[in-house]
């Protein structure tokens, strides 16, 4: 699959950051949550909350692994970018990454996401237009 990487530039807010100042890890997987909205955004024109509430299509996350390389201050601005990894029938593998404006990657996460019904809670195919979307990325 070729790589085109979904960008947000980001400022470290001080509700991000623990007593020292840095970033409390759990944050980044809310930064990355809002990035991966922010990318169905951009793919389909109801966006993620049409493929919530309207579609009743859920992307919970299934298999998670991060690594952290160096902290997050706050104050510091960085980049968030998403890659589509793989994009299978009922799922797809993002790699999602923090860097710094000084090019110093802070924290990277591969993120396995299944597509299910809301209704259900059983895997279900990804949407066509969703597919055809991340495809022609």
């Amino acid at each position: 699959m070729s790589k085109h990487t979904f960008t947000r530039r980001h400022k470290i807010h001080f509700s991000e950051c623990d007593p020292a100042g840095i970033v409390f890890y759990p944050q980044y997987f809310i930064l990355f949550n809002d990035l991966t909205e922010s990318w169905i955004d951009s793919l389909l024109p109801e966006g993620y909350q049409g493929l919530i509430l309207g579609r009743r299509i859920g992307m919970p996350t299934v298999r998670l692994d991060a690594s952290f390389t160096a902290i997050s201050r706050f104050g510091d601005d960085v980049d968030l970018e998403l890659d589509v990894d793989h994009v299978g029938n009922r799922s797809m593998s993002l790699e999602l990454r923090c860097v710094g404006h000084d090019g110093v990657l802070r924290m990277a996460a591969k993120q396995t996401i299944v597509t299910t019904s809301l209704d259900t809670h059983q895997a279900v195919p990804i949407p066509e237009d969703l597919k055809a979307a991340i495809e022609r990325r």
